[in-house]
């Protein structure tokens, strides 16, 4: 099949494809005679593989070293799990941050009468420098 095909069957837009190919993450598929790409089932599983990596939020180096694994059959399962329990680890990291990111902007929020006043305690905050609010009470800047 031609790349267009590939990345249909894949979910994998054809810009992916040549990324992917051009960093070498994915085999480089056949050529034609006249110089076209040209896919197998192989190919195309391999891209579905990238596709659900990505979507699971796998890093390109993370999908590489899980590519590396998959196509071993001698591999043990003890490095994809230290791959994946790393990996998840990360993501609850992130969504711990997100979190408090969330709950500092709520409470800024809540500070905020959100009216015709040109006070704001949101914007307060965001051009504080170290924690100093730089605007004065009747909301001209500190020079």
């Amino acid at each position: 099949m031609n790349i267009g095909e590939a990345a249909e069957a894949s979910g994998v837009s054809e810009k992916m494809i040549r990324h992917y190919e051009s960093i070498g993450l994915i085999a480089k598929p056949a050529r034609s005679g006249a110089g076209y790409r040209t896919f197998d089932a192989r190919n195309v599983h391999e891209l579905r593989f990238v596709s659900r990596a990505r979507s699971l939020g796998f890093s390109l180096e993370e999908i590489r070293r899980l590519l590396k694994l998959w196509r071993d059959d001698r591999r043990s399962s003890a490095e994809v799990r230290r791959i994946a329990q790393g990996h998840a680890d990360e993501l609850g990291s992130r969504i711990e941050a997100m979190r408090a990111m969330q709950r500092a902007l709520l409470d800024l929020v809540a500070c905020c009468r959100g009216d015709a006043r040109p006070e704001c305690p949101i914007l307060d905050d965001l051009a504080a420098i170290d924690g100093a609010p730089t605007r004065r009470k009747g909301g001209a800047p500190k020079r």
